[in-house]
């Protein structure tokens, strides 16, 4: 292990959820989100959770920048976090070393973290799964990072195509994560109730035997038929 003077950063007093509001996401499928945000707040699709049976989870952004090979900015993260948090970590999506491993995983669970998301990668998967605790990376590999920093805690990162601020509600499953803004997080809600209404109603329909619904029927329709 490489043991050098850190670099670290650390911003504080940023607004943070109501735990009413953050709880009325805890469930919400991403796939729901993103419709109740015409498309957007998704993470890029390599960002998938290490055991899909244990990817659900909805929590207050706790914001990191780790620069690429490097772990200071992850530290610092999990030195700040409070229970419920969902540490976000920003390591410019480098591919050439870890950011996190199992040990640190653990540590986050001891301490309450609600989930672990980068763009970065991680290693040690089979503790990382027992651990028990959802995390999200880029992919697996086997090689630490060094902690010389410089890193940053508590400001604003990109990451996966999407600017996250600390505070933001950020949510999970298995089919990825989706960042819902805290200013925006009400509108969402209420967006989410019209969304849920008719993917009910569709799915009812399917399950009825449906083999078309009328945007499917309205695109046949309209096509140009070429040949007899």
């Amino acid at each position: 292990m490489l043991d050098n003077p850190p670099m670290l950063t650390i911003h504080r007093g940023h607004a943070r959820p109501d735990p009413a509001l953050v709880a009325a996401f805890r469930g919400a499928q991403t796939s729901h989100l993103a419709d109740a945000m015409e498309g957007r707040g998704a993470l890029d699709y390599r960002i998938k959770p290490m055991d899909p049976d244990n990817a659900v989870f909805a929590g207050p952004a706790l914001t990191a920048l780790s620069y690429p090979a490097d772990v200071v900015g992850v530290y610092g993260a999990l030195a700040e976090a409070q229970p419920g948090d969902v540490i976000v970590v920003a390591n410019d999506a480098y591919t050439a070393t870890a950011v996190v491993g199992d040990l640190v995983a653990g540590m986050m669970k001891n301490k309450g973290v609600a989930a672990f998301v980068t763009d970065g990668l991680a290693r040690d998967r089979a503790g990382i799964v027992a651990a028990g605790m959802p995390l999200f990376a880029a992919g697996i590999m086997p090689a630490s990072p060094a902690a010389n920093g410089p890193g940053v805690v508590g400001a604003p990162v990109t990451l996966g195509g999407q600017h996250v601020r600390p505070g933001d509600i950020i949510v999970g499953d298995a089919d990825g994560v989706v960042v819902v803004p805290l200013d925006r997080a009400q509108q969402v809600l209420e967006r989410l109730v019209a969304v849920r209404a008719a993917e009910a109603k569709a799915v009812a329909s399917v399950e009825g035997g449906a083999t078309a619904n009328d945007r499917i029927r309205a695109v046949a329709a309209a096509a140009r038929i070429i040949g007899p």
